[in-house]
């Protein structure tokens, strides 16, 4: 009884010896980051995007449905109204302060999936990290994406009163 205990222990030394050898003779898999930047899964959930539409126009209305299915009540947003003289969103409101406090979120998605307008996404922002906490308060400003290419940007409320409009 005692040598098959014996065989028992050296066959299972033996098999954990040949799992370690043949892992040791796989290459490493290694990012080089900073130097490379890393590659994401499509569905990776990074730093939030406020998207424009084909016209440059904001995509966000303002219907404060993301903040609502926020279970970590993150975001916070002030509406303002469309006018003819000043257009920001496709809607009769745009949202004229958006944040993001990443000292809250949880990056669970929920906004995105309340948005009716695919106003926010997540983006494949990564790099979050800050000295100072009011660092990690995200503006409209930090999030909106730039202008595409042969849009003109909606007119902004300061701009539209220094010109006379």
């Amino acid at each position: 009884m005692a040598i098959n205990q014996v065989f028992k222990s050296a066959s299972a030394i033996v098999q954990g010896l040949g799992i370690t050898f043949k892992e040791m003779m796989k290459p490493t898999v290694t990012e080089d980051y900073p130097d490379v930047p890393p590659v994401f899964q499509e569905r990776f959930r990074g730093k939030h995007e406020l998207q424009r539409d084909e016209n440059g126009m904001e995509k966000c209305v303002a219907c404060f449905l993301c903040a609502a299915a926020c279970p970590a009540d993150c975001i916070y947003i002030e509406a303002a109204e469309n006018t003819d003289k000043v257009r920001i969103s496709g809607g009769e409101r745009y949202a004229s302060v958006y944040n993001i406090d990443y000292t809250r979120c949880i990056f669970c998605g929920y906004c995105v999936e309340a948005c009716p307008t695919d106003a926010i996404t997540h983006g494949h922002g990564f790099e979050l990290a800050a000295y100072d906490t009011a660092a990690l308060i995200m503006r409209k400003e930090d999030m909106l994406v730039a202008v595409p290419p042969g849009a003109r940007p909606p007119v902004i409320a300061e701009a539209a009163a220094s010109h006379g409009h």
